[in-house]
């Protein structure tokens, strides 16, 4: 299975790190984005990894800007941060260097979220910000399997249902149903849209089931679009 294989390819590289630097014969460091990652997040959870603490950490980065176009007091991350506080006082400008980033705007991983690809974000607007303030952040790794998820028009996964595994521009006219109470992430990260054709508040969802809308961060049922996160390196 492939989630084994990375298993197994981990565990030797931790093994590998207690000894000393990684290192190919050619003395390059540790080329990790040659590694095909699947399911990569049970993969750090289930040998208690951060990715901080591989050669990985330095291919992800997020740098925020107090000012807009990337002027001012700045702060550079590379792995999760429940709280920025202490860090800076506003965000208004990003700029992603490395990996996806989910933004939040209140600490503990609460309030708008603003997912982030790799590339430059002048000013809060770029990001479909509502305001100026970022107080936590947490970094997703790369992902290149399959996509599929299932939508209830009830809580508890009951009611209508209909499966996907592409993007939708429109939830309304494919699903018949403007509200989405509950769903199950079966394969992939996929982002909920509060309007149609990708705007509004956004809300990402990892594997798993989602039994009520609160459960993925909405007060709200209603989704007008949904599409696949790309995490490919």
């Amino acid at each position: 299975m492939p989630g084994d294989f990375l298993t197994e390819r981990m565990e030797r590289m931790i093994s590998q790190q207690k000894r000393g630097p990684h290192s190919t014969p050619g003395g390059e460091q540790c080329p990790l984005q040659s590694v095909h990652v699947y399911h990569s997040q049970t993969v750090y959870i289930k040998l208690n990894l951060n990715l901080s603490d591989t050669c990985l950490s330095p291919l992800f980065k997020i740098i925020f800007y107090e000012g807009r176009n990337f002027q001012g007091r700045h702060w550079e991350c590379s792995s999760d941060c429940m709280d920025t506080f202490r860090h800076f006082n506003c965000c208004n400008s990003i700029r992603v260097s490395g990996g996806h980033w989910v933004a939040y705007e209140k600490p503990y991983y609460m309030g708008y979220q603003y997912i982030l690809s790799p590339g430059d974000y002048p000013d809060y607007h770029c990001w479909m910000g509502f305001n100026n303030c970022v107080r936590s952040c947490q970094m997703f790794p790369p992902y290149r399997g399959s996509y599929k998820m299932r939508i209830y028009n009830r809580p508890d996964m009951m009611g209508h249902t209909m499966e996907f595994m592409d993007d939708c521009p429109n939830v309304h006219e494919r699903f018949r149903f403007r509200d989405i109470y509950s769903c199950n992430i079966m394969e992939g990260y996929w982002i909920f849209y509060e309007h149609p054709n990708y705007r509004g508040r956004q809300y990402f969802l990892r594997p798993g089931e989602y039994r009520a809308c609160g459960d993925w961060g909405c007060h709200n049922p209603m989704v007008g679009s949904f599409r696949r996160m790309r995490t490919m390196m």
